[in-house]
């Protein structure tokens, strides 16, 4: 038996002494509990923005042993703050010299890289937290929904709101038939809030110091740095990150998508404002997803139903209007036979029923944890305790993160191009279209 596995061994069996990771002020839970037993070794990777909320989350209960950031400002910073933890701006050389010895990894990188690492953390047996998107491709999230499965850890995406007890009780009202049937589901979105629908810069410009470009890159095509691409503008282009639906629709699709199992559309169709020089999403776009009749979770089947994505200022006007709706900055309506769920919340925090009374509330059958965080706590004490399993682990995330992306490739299609999705074999009945589900790492760069 190796050393890790006595660690790991150690910290599942004194489990009942409290949690094992970060808690983000669950309440109910210990907060001094690690200190009365062996705490997870975390390594970080992506340690600025969202990441240095994850970083510090991550080190309030156990020992960060690694931090990881190509941005040696970020790093630097951080590693003030974990003076004991080993500096690295190449996760490759983090897992290289530490991978035996990382219980957990948080990636908090831009989107394009986000599969690289967790799957090296996978391969590691590490447990991991990966910020949404879980990936930037299709074949990506296909790849470590599997992947994740073989290895048997504990996993989450950063969709904090799945752990809202409002979205945990929409999704108990519609699985139980209080919507009556559903066949039409709305979501629109304030995003994108970055430049987008822009050419690619003429000129090159020379990297901030301490800024490492070509790490930044990652997998994605060789190019020259530019202030438009990094640190702060990544999401709108191509090649490094996944636009207004990549970035919200992890949230504000969530809900719906939980609540009436839309995985896996018969087709997908983009209708936008066009792409400039294949380089950025467009400014904006309609993106409607059909879906065949499924299972209920909780018993049943759903019929066909439609799903439309509206973002860069579309909403769906005529029907908030025909219903006296309020037109919120982001939005998510579920339309049943019977009345409707309104969500003007990004996260799904809080819903009204609107068209129709109020449904009645089921009894609940969905845990409420009132902790993202926490939950995945639990999760990496005992992943192979079912009951324990986090609502967004990468099982359900790659699904998400699917299906999302799936709207995607449709905006690299001409605008009205209708595109068959087969979901068995992952992929379309467009051979173009299939181009654009993954992409060749550049060399150095691999999922291995």
């Amino acid at each position: 038996m190796t050393q890790r596995t006595t660690r790991r061994d150690f910290v599942k069996t004194s489990a009942a002494l409290g949690t094992a990771w970060w808690v983000a002020g669950r309440p109910g839970l210990a907060q001094d509990s690690a200190a009365a037993s062996e705490k997870m070794q975390v390594a970080c990777v992506g340690v600025g923005g969202k990441g240095d909320s994850d970083t510090k989350n991550a080190g309030r209960f156990n020992e960060i042993i690694a931090v990881c950031d190509v941005d040696e400002n970020r790093l630097n910073k951080q590693a003030a703050r974990f003076p004991d933890a080993k500096k690295f701006v190449d996760f490759r050389e983090m897992f290289d010299q530490l991978g035996d010895k990382i219980d957990i990894c948080t990636v908090s990188t831009p989107d394009h890289t986000h599969a690289a690492a967790t799957a090296m953390a996978l391969n590691h047996g590490a447990h991991c937290y990966t910020q949404k998107p879980l990936t930037w491709s299709v074949d990506e999230a296909r790849f470590l929904r599997k992947l994740a499965a073989e290895k048997g850890v504990a996993t989450q995406m950063g969709n904090q709101g799945t752990a809202n007890a409002a979205l945990r009780e929409a999704v108990e009202v519609i699985q139980s038939g209080g919507l009556g049937e559903v066949r039409e589901v709305h979501v629109w979105t304030n995003r994108p809030v970055w430049p987008q629908g822009l050419g690619r810069p003429k000129e090159a410009q020379e990297a901030p110091k301490g800024f490492n470009w070509d790490l930044w890159l990652g997998p994605a095509a060789e190019r020259p740095y530019h202030s438009a691409y990094a640190p702060f503008r990544w999401r709108g282009w191509l090649d490094f990150g996944t636009g207004a639906l990549g970035d919200m629709a992890c949230h504000t699709v969530n809900m719906p998508a939980m609540a009436l199992n839309l995985f896996g559309p018969e087709s997908v169709v983009a209708e936008h404002t066009g792409l400039v020089e294949n380089e950025t999403f467009p400014k904006s776009s309609t993106i409607t997803f059909q879906f065949p009749e499924r299972e209920n979770p909780h018993g049943g089947t759903f019929p066909a139903c439609k799903l439309y994505w509206y973002d860069g200022g579309r909403k769906p006007v005529e029907m908030l209007q025909k219903h006296g709706l309020k037109q919120t900055g982001s939005g998510c309506i579920v339309i049943g036979e019977k009345t409707s769920i309104l969500s003007g919340d990004d996260y799904c925090g809080k819903y009204s029923f609107v068209i129709g009374e109020k449904a009645k509330i089921p009894e609940r059958w969905l845990p409420r944890t009132g902790s993202h965080e926490g939950e995945f706590a639990e999760y990496c004490k005992d992943p192979s305790n079912e009951e324990k399993k986090a609502l967004s682990n990468f099982d359900y995330a790659g699904r998400l993160t699917q299906t999302i992306l799936l709207g995607n490739t449709a905006l690299r299609m001409g605008s009205g191009t209708v595109l068959k999705w087969d979901d068995e074999k992952g992929k379309f009945d467009n051979a173009e279209a299939n181009k654009f589900l993954g992409r060749e790492y550049r060399e150095g760069w691999t999922l291995g």
